[in-house]
């Protein structure tokens, strides 16, 4: 691992119930950087991110974590009991630990603060994830782990997500691994793009993944609407377009 590695992903494969879910996945996250996983339904996104957090065995390879890794993780779907009266600082408090953001101040920093005393149930999609996040953020993580973080939410609303997602990498200097549908604008919003169906079939910058046979043939020829995404990154990854290689690109 590198001074600036979080996590480093090597030849990983992942079986369950007896199917092959990922194999020979390599990747790396490092601090202060954005890393977006593609790919369609069914390519081990969900499945590779709880690796990454210990929740899932892998049958070989390897994750090397960095010592004392703090991780903080939003998982794509939480059921809040319409019939349970639990409000957004009583659900928050569940996550606090000592030396943790308070949960006014981890609100404050999505600009959610007005939602303190209003009950999870009542909150709508924007709102839900915004709190969401929140929970991801309290213990001050070295890593952020954000599966589908803008679902249910409007493109004005993504915009602003990920906008704070940025801003939260910025405060605590951590690294963001992104798990998404959403091509037109998480791409845009990524430092590196690793573009997943059970192995890594391209990994790059967003321009460089977009041009890729691979991605072209998994996406059709969609491109990245730059305008759209509340900032680009300038980025200077090489990238091997090379349609027979499995390539895998430090994030460097």
């Amino acid at each position: 691992m590198t001074s600036e590695s979080l996590v480093d992903i090597v030849d990983l494969e992942v079986s369950i119930a007896g199917n092959i879910i990922l194999h020979d996945v390599s990747l790396a996250i490092d601090a202060g950087k954005i890393v977006t996983l593609i790919g369609p339904n069914g390519a081990g996104k969900t499945t590779l991110a709880q690796a990454i957090l210990g929740l899932v065995k892998a049958q070989k390879g390897k994750i090397i974590r960095r010592k004392k890794l703090q991780i903080g993780y939003m998982p794509q779907k939480v059921h809040i009991d319409p019939t349970l009266p639990i409000s957004v600082k009583k659900f928050l408090s569940l996550s606090q630990v000592s030396g943790g953001l308070s949960i006014e101040d981890a609100l404050e920093m999505v600009k959610a603060k007005v939602l303190l005393k209003r009950p999870m149930a009542g909150l709508s999609g924007g709102e839900l994830q915004r709190v969401l996040l929140v929970k991801a953020i309290m213990r001050r993580p070295n890593l952020l782990v954000l599966d589908e973080p803008v679902q249910g939410v409007d493109l004005p609303g993504q915009s602003e997500l990920y906008k704070l997602i940025e801003g939260i990498k910025h405060k605590f200097k951590c690294g963001v691994l992104i798990i998404s549908h959403d091509l037109h604008m998480v791409l845009g919003a990524s430092d590196y793009v690793v573009c997943l169906n059970k192995h890594v079939c391209c990994a790059g910058t967003p321009r460089s993944v977009t041009e890729d046979p691979y991605y072209r043939k998994l996406f059709g020829d969609m491109k990245v609407p730059y305008g759209l995404v509340p900032y680009a990154h300038e980025h200077d990854h090489s990238h091997d377009d090379n349609p027979d290689v499995e390539g895998y690109t430090r994030n460097a």
